[in-house]
């Protein structure tokens, strides 16, 4: 039942693919904007800026999840869906599948944009990435969803929550910039921050590297994630009626 769901999911995306399009804009910016101005950066170039685009294009884009669980909700198409003879547990693994694909097709697409500018491709190790940031994807975006249904009387505190939430993750990361080179307070707040490890496996693999330490400790911050936020959502969409 869980592939009746996810084409049903699917079906609008496919429809109006210019929508995926749209969704990567603010990435792009960063990418055109804000990654050559890393060039004097020691340590950093596109190997290096490119995965962290994907990374925080995957905090961001998750957050469509949870906005599609608030609008049904809200227009009641949810209510007939979970009275349907399709299991709660499938319609979340439908629901986060058609995530984990927006998400892989954005982040093809940002690759592409990225090859002309400088960045080298490693085919099987950006597929390993890729794999990588579907599975931590499918997590955080049952995380969303759970956090959407919690938040389904007082929809405006979903985005407040959502951002409130990500943004202080993805800065200390670092995203954007290196935080090893800032003040050792940030440098130690990155290290407890579990997106870090994500992060620099990426970069690892986009960098050719797999047999890289960091990306074992990303991919199980990615399989944790996961589990987590199935486990979380699955439990949210059997009280989503409540």
């Amino acid at each position: 039942m869980t592939s009746v769901v996810f084409e049903r999911e699917i079906a609008p995306v496919l429809r109006n693919p210019l929508g995926l399009v749209f969704t990567v804009a603010q990435p792009l910016v960063f990418l055109l904007l804000f990654g050559p101005l890393l060039g004097d950066v020691p340590g950093t170039g596109w190997q290096w800026f490119v995965p962290g685009i994907l990374v925080m294009t995957g905090l961001f884009a998750t957050a469509g999840a949870g906005w599609g669980i608030q609008a049904e909700l809200m227009g009641g198409s949810m209510e007939r869906i979970l009275v349907a003879p399709v299991s709660r547990a499938s319609i979340l693994a439908g629901k986060t599948l058609k995530e984990g694909f927006s998400l892989l097709a954005q982040a093809v697409l940002i690759i592409v944009v990225a090859i002309p500018l400088g960045f080298q491709l490693y085919p099987l190790q950006v597929l390993a990435g890729l794999a990588l940031l579907a599975v931590f994807g499918i997590g955080l975006g049952s995380l969303a969803i759970a956090l959407a249904i919690l938040t389904r009387k007082q929809p405006e505190t979903f985005w407040g929550a959502h951002q409130f939430l990500l943004f202080p993750l993805v800065l200390l990361s670092g995203v954007l910039l290196p935080v090893e080179n800032g003040p050792g307070w940030l440098a130690t707040a990155a290290r407890l921050n579990p997106l870090t490890y994500l992060v620099e496996a990426e970069r690892a693999l986009f960098a050719g590297e797999f047999l890289d330490t960091s990306v074992l400790y990303g991919a199980i911050g990615a399989v944790v994630t996961a589990a987590v936020g199935l486990t979380v959502g699955a439990r949210a969409m059997r009280n989503a009626a409540l």
